[in-house]
């Protein structure tokens, strides 16, 4: 019995960027999202994250089709949360 290393191609990706109305903002976002870079990456796909001033970017690879789009829901609601969160803990601050 023989075993085969293989090794996946990621050939399907995405880019997604956000961009904020300040560069505290985005810090925030991309702090919280950051978190999470290499703890839900799979088999798959994998996401990286990066900020410059008030754009915030998560690059995505999968190895397929399904796996991309799996990989974009999840990095859509985790920047979704975290914007929102930060948004209330503004309000709060505001009040």
């Amino acid at each position: 019995m023989s075993s085969h290393a293989t090794t996946l191609e990621y050939c399907h990706e995405s880019t997604l960027e956000f961009a904020y109305e300040s560069d505290v903002r985005a810090r925030i976002v991309a702090d919280s999202v950051a978190r999470e870079i290499g703890e839900i990456d799979d088999d798959r796909s994998r996401a990286t994250i990066d900020r410059e001033d008030s754009l915030v970017t998560v690059e995505i690879e999968a190895t397929d089709a399904v796996a991309l789009r799996a990989a974009l829901n999840t990095w859509l609601t985790l920047v979704d949360v975290a914007q929102r969160s930060a948004s209330a803990g503004n309000r709060i601050l505001e009040s």
